[in-house]
């Protein structure tokens, strides 16, 4: 009984959370967030955070390597395209296998140490891919001028099935279809939500307990002789494919990879995206993603005009005050408010966005239960005729 509920309650967490991300560009337009460029990006960096959280939340290993997978997986896409043309499907497969591949090697070497050393360890292999890829493998990525698919590429399949050359850009589609604009975003949309359900079996699975009890006492699971490397292993190895998924989407909606996405602040980007959403959470990790995205594209748009507008119902002086402070938090500034934001949430709310909301949730529950036991304590009963 106690599995069919548990069923039911997943079945009903992802409808919910398919229903509430095909619905974005109609209930994010309010807010300015409801244009496909920013939506791609939710969704694309959702399936990044919701792959670190595989390792990170479920093992507790911190990888400071992550983006190394992210842009495996973006040059894996382009040069799919290269080759064999510009349909999206096989750029994504082949991104998620190679960056497979590349955790599976990474990993091999990372998790023969925990905690800190694990940390620095994937950080120095991230670097290390990015240098290789900026200066040193120039002939296949590119360098710093960073990877295009061209004219003159080979494209076996679009040449062998008589696809009509394109006379602009060349862009990924899905059998004729492009992906730019919302097209792009319900592609993206798709897979985030089949991304997401795949990590909810794997949280409800008993490979995911497993996890959670390498989390909670890897040293006691060593004494009673069960080797946990092979399951920290699938672990990284799965993270690291869905960063290669996310890098591949990058690529399908603006076909380019470039180094900058090895780098180590991508890196770091993920892990405040699930920090900030929750650790070990199903959701968190998203609603990090998509927060610090709308703060780097909505946040950073603001100007110095944008904000005498919003204050113009006051007096002159008290106006130009208020700009001056808000300037300093917008914009540019944008960093600066993300970084207050963090610093209150793990102050606080230690579980992230999902702490906070659970707690709103507890408190709603208790104030109208409360009420009711209230409402039944008080009424008098009537006297026995």
């Amino acid at each position: 009984m106690n599995d069919k509920a548990s069923t039911m309650r997943d079945t009903g967490l992802v409808l919910g959370f398919a229903a509430a991300v095909l619905t974005m560009p109609i209930w994010l337009t309010p807010i300015g967030a409801g244009y496909p460029d920013l939506l791609q990006k939710f969704a694309i960096y959702g399936i990044f955070a919701i792959g670190f959280n595989i390792l990170f939340g479920l093992t507790g290993y911190l990888s400071f390597g992550h983006a190394a997978f992210l842009g495996v997986g973006s040059y894996t896409a382009v040069w799919t395209f290269k080759l064999l043309g510009m349909n999206a499907i096989p750029a994504v497969l082949m991104s998620i296998v190679f960056a497979g591949l590349f955790a599976l090697a990474i990993g091999y070497v990372s998790l023969r140490r925990a905690g800190i050393y694990f940390s620095i360890l994937t950080l120095a292999f991230a670097q290390m891919s990015y240098n290789l890829a900026y200066s040193v493998l120039t002939p296949i990525t590119n360098g710093e001028t960073g990877l295009r698919v061209l004219n003159s590429d080979p494209r076996l399949f679009d040449r062998l099935f008589g696809r009509a050359e394109p006379q602009g850009v060349l862009l990924a589609d899905v059998f004729g279809i492009e992906l730019t604009g919302y097209q792009g975003f319900y592609f993206c949309a798709i897979i985030l939500i089949v991304a997401f359900f795949i990590s909810v079996r794997i949280f409800r699975s008993p490979f995911g307990m497993m996890l959670k009890a390498v989390k909670s006492n890897q040293n006691r699971m060593n004494y009673t002789g069960l080797n946990t490397r092979p399951y920290t292993l699938a672990a990284f190895i799965i993270s690291g494919m869905y960063a290669g998924l996310a890098g591949a989407l990058l690529a399908v909606t603006d076909p380019l990879a470039g180094a900058e996405r090895m780098q180590w602040t991508a890196s770091g980007e993920v892990v405040l995206m699930t920090i900030l959403g929750g650790a070990g959470t199903l959701l968190g990790p998203f609603l990090g993603a998509a927060l610090i995205k709308y703060f780097e594209n909505i946040f950073s748009a603001f100007n110095d005009n944008t904000l005498h507008a919003f204050f113009s119902f006051l007096p002159d002086g008290l106006e130009t005050f208020l700009v001056s402070v808000t300037s300093l938090f917008v914009g540019e500034g944008w960093h600066l408010t993300l970084g207050v934001l963090f610093m209150l949430i793990v102050i606080f709310l230690p579980g992230g966005i999902m702490e906070g909301i659970r707690r709103l949730g507890a408190l709603f529950s208790r104030n109208g239960g409360g009420g009711a036991e209230t409402s039944k304590a008080g009424a008098v009963p009537a006297p026995a005729e």
